[in-house]
């Protein structure tokens, strides 16, 4: 009888330890919501010019996740990174530091950066140093952005030569109607306008304008940028086609559900490949 207890609890033991061994951190799904293999996800992006990695800002496992795939496409492909995180006034030091002009430290006290850098942008940064890949400040300085918000477009046109230099070529494109912005308005409510549409707007121009000004043929160009600037197709997305509209892009998006083993109908078609990490997740910031 002793030994059948002992057996049981051994049992008992070496199943839940199975169960705990496979919980998996994220799961990765196609647009139309069927689970894919990473694998299969690396072979699809690296047929493409562009790859619009669409992250959630806070996450762990995004971050790891897009050092990882950016990696594994490096083994396969020379690669360009460019990044929403850091502002195209910044390039001029981002750039010195990418060809150690200046020290990590003279970087990060110069540039202006996010709160989650060290820890979630600098490896891929530092990646790029490491492979000799360009990266790039794709985003809009906050300071332009800021005055759309408040006075629209054509606050722009008094900027200075130099300062259009860090902007989408004028006048800007605009397509309000997108479901995206009118989403934007939606979850505003009352604080919602117009101009806080076209803030946005300048910042997906903004990127998509460097992106395509420093993309070169034979690399495939891997941006990353909060999921909103690309998701279903737009933002971003929307403006590359704009400016070539024969580009071969890709998109990545991330979201957070209580199960990992189904994606929910609000998510599909939401990306080319969508990653789904735990609502339990912890986050960086």
């Amino acid at each position: 009888m002793r030994i059948l207890l002992i057996l049981s609890l051994i049992s008992i033991f070496l199943s839940s330890s199975s169960q705990a061994q496979h919980k998996p951190a994220y799961a990765l799904f196609d647009a139309t919501g069927n689970q894919v293999e990473y694998s299969t996800m690396i072979d699809s992006l690296i047929t493409n010019e562009i790859v619009l990695f669409g992250e959630l800002h806070d996450n762990p496992i995004i971050h790891w996740l897009e050092l990882e795939i950016t990696k594994d496409l490096g083994y396969k492909k020379s690669l360009t990174l460019g990044a929403e995180m850091i502002e195209a006034d910044n390039q001029e030091v981002l750039q010195a530091y990418l060809n150690d002009s200046i020290t990590i430290k003279e970087f990060t006290s110069s540039a202006s950066l996010w709160v989650n850098h060290k820890t979630d942008y600098q490896p891929l940064i530092d990646y790029a140093k490491s492979q000799n890949f360009d990266f790039i400040a794709t985003n809009i300085p906050r300071k332009y952005a800021s005055l759309v918000y408040k006075n629209g477009f054509e606050v722009l046109d008094t900027l200075s030569i130099s300062e259009k230099d860090f902007i989408a070529p004028l006048p800007i494109l605009f397509k309000p109607e997108l479901p995206r912005y009118q989403e934007i308005l939606k979850m505003m409510g009352d604080h919602g306008s117009p101009k806080l549409v076209m803030a946005q707007a300048i910042k997906d121009a903004t990127m998509a304008h460097f992106i395509i000004k420093n993309r070169k043929n034979q690399n495939l160009f891997i941006h990353y940028n909060g999921s909103f600037h690309s998701d279903f197709h737009e933002g971003i997305g929307w403006y590359l086609k704009q400016l070539d509209s024969t580009l071969k892009c890709v998109t990545i998006s991330s979201v957070s559900q209580k199960e990992l083993d189904s994606l929910e109908n609000q998510y599909i078609n939401q990306a080319d490949f969508i990653i789904v990490v735990d609502d339990d997740m912890t986050t960086t910031y």
